[in-house]
């Protein structure tokens, strides 16, 4: 898989030309490589994209794009330069945050949404452990941030924290998270919130949704997959934390397929 030729974002291609690609958008901190099992597994028989979104890997931060509405909003203007008309949109985290902002505001670009624990679907978020992990500098102190975002008895891959410590050398890479967390925070005193969807918004939605959790996420938690809109279909897994990509691999593979379908 090449690098996409792209002035704005640095994305990762891979499979057929012809059909709606799936387009993946990965979470804070990580880049698109973290998508690389589950986009070579479905390149087989779709054409599929995997953003570096602003800020993260190849794709640089660029004026006022700390927030996930500008995010959005570039992700939206490639895709439609690139000349698609439907895509299946899978998002992790912040990047299924992204994934829905894009669904609300352009409904009809979407042919289905598959979410894994995504960010905005509630007000709680683990603000302490996104600053660490947004600041850690050394390979310790990455797998020490990583290791409260997977299930207990999951292993963090040695070469997720080696990207990871590669790509916090480059200049300005954690200043940017930071500004990137900040802009995802709600202050109210002394405690943090993220800023979330409503449920009436989210109830509009007109494409087929799967929303995937793990019942030991530490960053975002499990109820707030507990109150979507009818319509949504959620998978709630035992023994996983917030790294479904990772963790839960296979299942990943299948309901994207299974969410195409319905589409």
């Amino acid at each position: 898989m090449e690098p996409a030729a792209d002035l704005q974002l640095n994305a990762i291609e891979d499979g057929r030309r012809d059909g709606a690609p799936l387009v993946f958008l990965h979470g804070f901190g990580a880049s698109a490589g973290v998508w690389s099992d589950i986009q070579r597994s479905l390149a087989g028989n779709n054409a599929t994209i995997a953003y570096d979104l602003p800020g993260h890997g190849g794709s640089a931060l660029g004026a006022n794009l700390a927030r996930t509405g500008k995010m959005a909003g570039a992700i939206t203007a490639d895709i439609t330069r690139r000349g698609f008309d439907k895509v299946h949109l899978v998002g992790h985290s912040m990047g299924g945050a992204v994934a829905t902002l894009i669904a609300l505001r352009t409904p009809h670009l979407i042919a289905s949404m598959t979410l894994l624990a995504p960010g905005g679907y509630g007000p709680e978020i683990n603000h302490r452990l996104l600053r660490r992990y947004a600041s850690a500098k050394t390979p310790a102190e990455i797998l020490a941030a990583l290791e409260n975002m997977f299930g207990w008895n999951s292993k963090v891959p040695e070469n997720l924290v080696d990207d990871l410590f590669a790509r916090r050398g480059a200049p300005g890479a954690i200043d940017g998270l930071n500004s990137i967390l900040d802009s995802m925070l709600r202050r109210e005193g002394d405690d943090f919130y993220q800023g979330m969807f409503s449920r009436s918004e989210l109830a509009t939605l007109p494409m087929p949704v799967k929303v995937l959790w793990g019942t030991q996420d530490r960053v975002l938690p499990t109820r707030q997959a507990h109150r979507l809109p009818p319509m949504f279909a959620a998978h709630v897994f035992e023994n996983t934390g917030h790294m479904l990509i990772e963790e839960r691999t296979d299942a990943v593979i299948r309901l994207i397929e299974q969410n195409m379908r319905a589409a």
